[in-house]
């Protein structure tokens, strides 16, 4: 079973919710990805809007694919 969250304006940005359930800020595009976004700006949001969220994966060191840390 995915893994589920509401998130609304409040949130912020996906660099928020990344870093307080994945552990790193910079792992937003994974969050994005999977719910076909491509702006981690939440400000849009006035109501709840459920995302499906990744596992966390420690062999994203650098957060972004293609970028070395």
């Amino acid at each position: 079973m995915a893994t589920t969250l509401k998130v609304t304006a409040a949130d912020i940005s996906l660099y928020h919710v990344a870093a307080a359930q994945l552990g790193d800020a910079t792992q937003w595009w994974r969050i994005a990805q999977l719910n076909g976004m491509t702006d981690p700006d939440l400000s849009g949001f006035a109501t709840p809007v459920t995302l499906v969220l990744p596992t966390v994966d420690a062999s994203q060191d650098s957060g972004v694919p293609g970028v070395a840390s």
